[in-house]
């Protein structure tokens, strides 16, 4: 499995929303900047988001975006499904194993199996996972730098 950009560039908008958390509305510019994603498309990214939720966005000076929830309590697989639609790898893990057209697929059980290994990991994985992740990296990064 692949994911486009919109996944990537939306899990790193949340994740940097996360770090930011108490801090007031996160303005755009400013995650477009720190993330590496281009403002325009995270502008649609952000938008999809509110929409689905995940977002609340304030609008004038001193506006912005923050998390709707807690980012405990945002998983993965929620937020790629919002911003990728299906996750499924290959169009016949959606059929019946004994229907015809799962019978056609002699790969199902195969696909099927991973894809709910997939399901069960990005399930447990929420944006809060990911934040601690990434300031442990970030850690280990400052602590073995030397000029």
């Amino acid at each position: 499995m692949l994911l486009s950009t919109k996944g990537d560039y939306g899990v790193r908008a949340l994740i940097d929303l996360a770090k930011h958390v108490g801090e007031g509305p996160v303005q755009r510019a400013e995650i477009a900047r720190r993330r590496q994603i281009p403002e325009s498309y995270l502008d649609h990214l952000l938008a999809q988001l509110r929409r689905d939720g995940y977002l609340r966005s304030t609008r004038g000076p001193g506006g912005g975006h923050e998390l709707a929830k807690a980012s405990d309590e945002i998983t993965l697989l929620e937020v790629l499904e919002s911003l990728e639609g299906s996750l499924v790898p290959i169009e016949c893990v959606n059929e019946e194993p004994g229907s015809a057209a799962g019978a056609l697929c002699g790969q199902q059980w195969v696909w099927q199996d991973i894809y709910t290994l997939m399901l069960e990991r990005l399930g447990g994985t929420t944006i809060a996972d990911l934040v601690e992740h990434e300031n442990q990296h970030e850690q280990r990064f400052a602590a073995t730098y030397k000029i």
